[in-house]
C-alpha cells in the first residue's frame, strides 16, 4: 500500500479499465487486507483516503472478473468498512425506486 495518487490512479485506469476522473470510489487493500485506501475525484480534485485496522482483517468481497473488479453499493460499503463479512449477508426483496442514472455511486475494489 504504497501507492498514492499516481499510482492508484495508473491502477483504475489500466488495470480496471476505468476513468478515474469520473466520480466512482475506487478502493484497494493490501495484501493482508488489514489496510485500505480510496480514491475518488470530487470534481476539483483527487482525494486519497486511507484506513489501517489495529486488529483483524477486511472481509474482501470476491472479484466476479479477471481484472480483479468487484462493483459494490453505497450499502455494502458502509458494511465492509463496518467489519461485516459480506458473503454472509443477503438482501431482502422490498420495492425499492429506482435510483436516477448517476455515475458518481458506483464503486470498484481491487486488491493490490
Amino acid at each position: 500500500m504504497r501507492k498514492g495518487f499516481e499510482g492508484l490512479y495508473g491502477l483504475v485506469r489500466d488495470r480496471l479499465s476505468s476513468e478515474p476522473l469520473s466520480g466512482h470510489l475506487f478502493l484497494f487493500c493490501n495484501g493482508q487486507r488489514n489496510r485500505l485506501k480510496v480514491l475518488v475525484w470530487d470534481g476539483s480534485g483527487l482525494w486519497v483516503c486511507a484506513k489501517r485496522l489495529e486488529k483483524g482483517r477486511f472481509s474482501w468481497p470476491q472479484s466476479g472478473d479477471a481484472q480483479g473488479k468487484v462493483i459494490l453499493s453505497h450499502e455494502e460499503l458502509s458494511l465492509l468498512l463496518g467489519g461485516i463479512d459480506l458473503t454472509k449477508t443477503k438482501h431482502k426483496r422490498w420495492y425499492r425506486k429506482a435510483p436516477p442514472r448517476r455515475t458518481c455511486c458506483r464503486m470498484s475494489c481491487l486488491v493490490a
